[in-house]
This record gives C-alpha cells, sequence and structure tokens, in this order.
C-alpha cells in the first residue's frame, strides 16, 4: 500500500494520510485488553485529535480523556462516551462548561480541589487528584518526564492532603511516554508504596497514558495483570488513556523532494518543515521512519533532508537510499499519525497539510485541506 502512494504523483503535498486498516488493528488490541480485564480505556486526545474517526474510535474504546475545554468539547461532541479531564489548572470562565461536558474532572492541587469542590459536587461529576510517584522509568526526555525534579504535574506523598479527600474518588497518575509495561509495573509499585493508604478509600484509579499497548513487542499479558492486581487488591475501577496506542504507525507525511543542493553532503530540500508539521522531531528528538530508507552510510546515497524555512535547525535528519534522489520525488515518513496535527503550526508562512483517509477499501478519502486563510486567520 506504501508503495502505491509512493507513485502516485497526483497527492498533492505535503499531506497526512491516515491508514484505517491499522487504526482499526491497533482498537481491536485496546478493546481486548477492556474485554479481558472489565478496565476502561480512552482516547488520549492530544496525541490524536481526529474527529472524523471518532465515531469509529467509540466502537472500540469507552471515552475520551481531554486537557482543557476545547477537547472536552471534541471529545463530548464527537464521540460522546466517556469524557475525563486533567489541567495543571483550571480558569473560572471555563469551569461551568468543563463541568457539563466532562464526567470525570481531575485536580493537579488541594488549592484547585478547594476552589472546585462544591461547583463539582454540585454538577453531579465524580473528583480526581493527580499524584506524582515521583518514580521516573524514562532517561534522557525530560520535558516527557512528570516525575523529573520540580515537575508541576501531580501532587507528591509530602504534599499530600490525606484528611482532606472529601468527595474525592479517584486517583490520578501519568508518568509513562512510549514505554512498554515493564514500566508500568515498577511505577504501580512507587505508587502502592507511597499511596497504599489513599488507594484504599478510593472507587478507581487512571493509570494514564504513555502505554505502547499495540507496539509489536508490548507486553499484554503484564499490563493485564498490573489491572487486575488493583482491580483485586483495591476493588479500584481502572482507567487508561493512552494517545499513540490508537494511531501507532497508523499514519503517513507524504512529502515532494523541491531541489537538491550540496554542502559537505548532498542535501534534500522538501515541502514540508520538522518545525511546522512533525515538531517531535526537533522536541524529543527523534528520527522518524521513512519508507525504503536507511541509516547514514547504509545505502549507497545518504542525504540530509531539510525544509524550506529558514529555520537553520529545520532538518529531518540524514537518510541514505538505493538510488540518488530526484527533484518531485515523492518520500513518505511514516508514523505520522500522531503529535502531528495536533502541534502543527503555520511557521513562515508554510501551508498545513491537507488530511487524509486511507480507507480499508484503498480509496483515498481528503477530511480537511487547508490554503491561505487558515494561516491568516491564525494571526
Amino acid at each position: 500500500m506504501v508503495e502505491l502512494l509512493k507513485n502516485n504523483h497526483s497527492i498533492k503535498t505535503p499531506c497526512y494520510i491516515i491508514d484505517e486498516a491499522k487504526i482499526i488493528k491497533n482498537l481491536e488490541a485496546l478493546s481486548g485488553v477492556e474485554k479481558r480485564t472489565g478496565c476502561k480505556i480512552l482516547l488520549a486526545q492530544k496525541a490524536f485529535s481526529c474527529y472524523h474517526l471518532y465515531p469509529l474510535i467509540g466502537q472500540y474504546i469507552s471515552g475520551t480523556a481531554c486537557s482543557g475545554l476545547y477537547e472536552a468539547r471534541l471529545g463530548h461532541e464527537c464521540m460522546g462516551k466517556e469524557n475525563h479531564i486533567f489541567s495543571a489548572a483550571y480558569r473560572e470562565d471555563e469551569i461551568d462548561e468543563i463541568l457539563s461536558l466532562c464526567d470525570h474532572v481531575i485536580f493537579n492541587s488541594f488549592s484547585q480541589l478547594e476552589k472546585y469542590r462544591q461547583k463539582v459536587v454540585g454538577a453531579g461529576k465524580k473528583i480526581g487528584l493527580r499524584i506524582n510517584p515521583e518514580f521516573s522509568t524514562q532517561k534522557g526526555h525530560e520535558i516527557y518526564d512528570p516525575c523529573s525534579p520540580k515537575s508541576r504535574l501531580g501532587i507528591t506523598a509530602k504534599n499530600f492532603q490525606t484528611d482532606n479527600l472529601q468527595d474525592v474518588s479517584g486517583i490520578h497518575f501519568h508518568t509513562l511516554c512510549e514505554q512498554n509495561s515493564d514500566a508500568l509495573k515498577m511505577t504501580l509499585d512507587a505508587v502502592e508504596e507511597r499511596f497504599s493508604e489513599v488507594l484504599k478509600s478510593m472507587e478507581w484509579i487512571n493509570f494514564g497514558g504513555g502505554h505502547h499497548i499495540t507496539r509489536a513487542d508490548y507486553d499484554i499479558p503484564t499490563l493485564e495483570r498490573c489491572i487486575t492486581h488493583m482491580q483485586e487488591k483495591y476493588g479500584l475501577e481502572v482507567y487508561l488513556e493512552p494517545g499513540e496506542a490508537i494511531a501507532l504507525n497508523a499514519g503517513y507525511l507524504v512529502t515532494r523532494v523541491l531541489d537538491i543542493t550540496e554542502n559537505d553532503i548532498p542535501i534534500a530540500i522538501l515541502d514540508t518543515s520538522a518545525a511546522c508539521h512533525m515538531p517531535d522531531v526537533l522536541e524529543m528528538p527523534y528520527r522518524p521512519p521513512l519508507y525504503g530508507s536507511g541509516y547514514p552510510e547504509e545505502k549507497e546515497f545518504t542525504y540530509r533532508l531539510g525544509s524550506q524555512t529558514c529555520l537553520a535547525g529545520d532538518v529531518i535528519g540524514e537518510y541514505s537510499f538505493d538510488k540518488p534522489l530526484q527533484t518531485d520525488d515523492l518520500l513518505i515518513f511514516e508514523d505520522m499519525a500522531i503529535y502531528t496535527t495536533v502541534k502543527n503550526n503555520t511557521f513562515n508562512g508554510m501551508p498545513l497539510p491537507s488530511i487524509m483517509l486511507l480507507e480499508s477499501s484503498g480509496d483515498l478519502k481528503t477530511l480537511r485541506s487547508f490554503n491561505y486563510d487558515d494561516f491568516k486567520s491564525r494571526l
């Protein structure tokens, strides 16, 4: 299928293409976890917010997880199932609308709990608190580590007010990032060590996101043991809110070679941008997979791939190919459904890529296209 896309020069680039069949495969795996354990899985919209697919996603999992008012509206309007929200702090001018949209409201501090407790109780919604287990399972990515020193996310055991849990029914933690279930197991050990007495008085626990459940090497049996352990030991309803797992390896970014230049290495200038269209390449940083390519010098012809923008560091990486690149060649970056459309921008006036759906039938359908007005309206 990817080879067919690569040879389809009628595709207007750059564009994101979401692979419906791969989304369904991921959803079937997640639905299996729900059915075998009785847990509930929510789509973390911060990773993937393609609402055109929400009716499909809602056939397999239990709802949506939100980080603010706009995501809360999107989940409520487009999927209409359970809708949970966490924010580091809530705005007074938004809280009433949030309460009209969400079932669970999770607070990051006791001061926020005190400020909004009565409103949430009056609206008949469930209250949760986010904890910080102070246990890091990732290295080298502090920007994505909620347990890093001086983190603003979650309440530490030292600052947890065990005598101030009136109307609180659940605990939330989110510490993982693209990790396997061994990291979850170690984190749960830390949670129990610091908060076991609190767990005994709760009704539910949310394991947050960062679980790469649909990755080929993911250890699902260990995940399920973690879920059933919390259910059986504490009588808790268990939620998970993965984002990446829903759309992992289920999307492409198709780009075109505009020019080939030279500066110690051949440089291909593309009509896409790391800074604008796949910002995690620079933030994480990471090297996105590129169909048909190899690492530098692995294949005969090595190129540095960069963007049209004026940002000197707007470089995607160095890749090698079996044959020389030519102007107008199509390149297909993989795993481009997650953290792309939700984070892209129009720096330098770069056009936003169209969003397309590769349907299970093999047909390509345009979900959304963008133009100058989309750039101008943001300014």
